[in-house]
Parts: structure tokens; C-alpha cells; sequence
């Protein structure tokens, strides 16, 4: 039997400008796009989906090198950095095109998130009930160049964007 030598995990969780760091960096990852999913429009555009008429939610696709990064952790990671309490959107950005989403491509990530998800909500972290759902991977159609890897090409943008998300994080985190 064959081990594939790599694996996608698609999240959303809000803006995915905020959602390319987190991954980006981590050792295992060999690319995090960010683009659109779970909707019923083929192609969309950025004014589509804001739109709120595509069904599409903003997502990133994490390419990974299993063997130097699980789903496990990659899940683990997804949960640090968004507000899995918060089923309208996610911090300052509102609407179903923010919603918290882990996009699952086979049975064994279904597992290991709803495990995962199972895990956190029986922990002490949130008082409110974790409302992130866990969805079949539909196509995954990559966003308009402009917002591949935005937190390098307009850092000040992108701080903005992200500090209510770090406020949130750090009082939950402890970071």
C-alpha cells in the first residue's frame, strides 16, 4: 500500500487572510491557499461570494507533507485560531461566507475532527457550545491573486484586520 506523500486539509474560519499565517510557516506545510468552498457557483469572485449568494464560505487549503505534520495537529492549530463558538462569522467579518467550517476529504479526517471537536467542547476553554460544523470537501476554487499570502504583501492591512482575532485568541489561549 502506497502512503500518499501528501494530504489537504481545508478550514474556514472568517476572513482567510487571517487564516494563511497560522499554517504558512509550520514545518510539514508546503502551501496555504486561500480560496472559496461549500458553495454552488463554479469560479466565483471575491464580489461573488461577499455577495452572500454563492453559498461559498472563504477557506484555505493547506497542502501538508503528513509525515513531518499530522491532520491531527493541523486540527489542533484550526481550533487556536478561530472562535469555534461563533456559528455567524467569525470576529468582525459576518455572514455565512465567514462561517467556521473544517472541510473533511475522507473518513480518517472526519474522525480525527470530530474527535477533535468532541475533545474541546468537553473542555473547559469555552462555556458556549462549539458550533464549527464539519463538512464533505466540495471543490475548492482558489481566490484572485491579490489575496494569496496578503499578511506578507500588506502587513499593516493585514494587523488590522487580525487584532480583534488576536484579543479573542489571547484570552482564551493564554498566549
Amino acid at each position: 500500500m502506497n502512503i500518499p506523500t501528501t494530504d489537504t486539509a481545508i478550514f474556514a474560519g472568517g476572513c482567510f487572510w487571517c487564516m494563511v499565517q497560522p499554517f504558512d510557516t509550520l514545518p510539514g506545510i508546503i502551501s496555504v491557499r486561500s480560496g472559496y468552498t461549500g458553495g454552488h457557483v463554479a469560479n466565483p469572485t471575491y464580489q461573488e461570494v461577499c455577495s452572500h449568494t454563492t453559498g461559498h464560505t472563504e477557506a484555505v487549503k493547506i497542502e501538508f507533507d503528513p509525515a513531518l505534520i499530522s491532520y491531527e495537529k493541523l486540527v489542533a492549530i484550526y481550533w487556536q485560531v478561530t472562535d469555534p463558538t461563533d456559528a455567524g462569522g467569525q470576529f468582525q467579518d459576518r455572514g455565512d461566507s465567514y462561517r467556521p467550517v473544517i472541510f473533511v476529504n475522507s473518513p480518517e479526517q472526519r474522525a480525527t475532527a470530530e474527535a477533535s471537536k468532541a475533545i474541546l467542547q468537553a473542555s473547559p476553554i469555552f462555556k458556549q457550545p462549539i458550533v464549527t460544523t464539519i463538512e464533505d470537501a466540495k471543490p475548492f476554487y482558489e481566490a484572485e491573486e491579490y489575496h494569496q499570502d496578503f499578511y506578507k504583501k500588506d502587513p499593516l492591512r493585514y494587523a488590522m484586520e487580525h487584532g480583534p482575532r488576536d484579543q479573542f485568541l489571547n484570552d482564551h489561549w493564554k498566549r
